[in-house]
């Protein structure tokens, strides 16, 4: 699986890697059943286009809460939240073409209007 480096332009100091995924099953699979995320890694879900409904997420058979970055085509972030394990959705409160699921501890990492960029990106 691809690895993609994800740098925060606002806070270049946060550099997270994530495993990049594209396909359908890497997409439905995502974190479910993982037991526990790295801090400074994740994965960065790819949608082809803009959508909110595409980029919404479940929080059923997680094993813990994540924080989630929605980016939109641009790679500027249009919304963040902490989701809870076993939550039944959330969806991004603007369009977004990205979804990046990583540890708890960047919540304050990451705000919208921030512009991020993925090095080693296809």
């Amino acid at each position: 699986m691809k690895i993609v480096q994800i740098i925060n332009q606002n806070h270049p100091e946060v550099k997270i890697k994530a495993n990049w995924c594209s396909s359908f099953l890497a997409k439905f699979k995502g974190l479910m059943f993982v037991n526990s995320l790295p801090d400074y890694s994740g994965i960065i879900l790819v949608e082809k286009a803009e959508s909110r409904l595409n980029t919404a997420i479940h929080m059923l058979f997680m094993n813990f809460d994540i924080t989630t970055v929605w980016i939109n085509a641009k790679h500027e972030v249009v919304d963040v939240c902490l989701a809870k394990k076993w939550h039944l959705s959330y969806f991004p409160k603007q369009k977004a073409q990205y979804v990046l699921e990583l540890n708890t501890s960047h919540m304050q990492d990451f705000h919208i209007g921030d512009q991020l960029t993925f090095d080693n990106e296809n």
